[in-house]
């Protein structure tokens, strides 16, 4: 029972993963028509002050080890703690080292790639239990 609950976490990150990957090229290729490469380079700004914070997330918790031990709520707050400083910290860099020269599409692209979440529960295979 524990290796198919962690094949099935697999399945869902690659699935969000790859949603996320598709959302990113295709706002980039928007970014292109709106703003050149200016535009591109602040979705892909974006989608990476979304993407990795999730990925230390995902690493944190173990969630695609088989293994996962009884962890805990306050291994996911811990975890939870450090993507939201993570995300901080990204922002600050993003803004102070290498300010996007569109906000809204590096917004655009962060929200997007957030809420890319919201429509993975249709990525997920129906049959749960087969």
């Amino acid at each position: 029972m524990q290796r198919y609950e962690t094949q099935r976490r697999r399945t869902y990150i690659v699935r969000l993963m790859t949603a996320q990957l598709v959302i990113t090229i295709v706002g980039m290729m928007v970014g292109y028509l709106l703003a050149h490469m200016p535009g591109v380079l602040s979705i892909l700004l974006g989608a990476l002050v979304a993407l990795l914070p999730q990925a230390f997330f995902i690493q944190r918790m173990g969630i695609l080890h088989a293994k996962r031990g009884t962890q805990g709520a306050m291994h996911l707050f811990r975890a939870e703690a450090g993507k939201f400083g993570l995300t901080v910290a990204l922002f600050v860099a993003v803004f102070v080292v290498v300010p996007p020269s569109n906000p809204a599409l590096f917004f655009y692209a962060y929200v997007a790639v957030v809420l890319t979440h919201w429509l993975t529960p249709w990525l997920i295979p129906k049959h749960a239990n087969a």
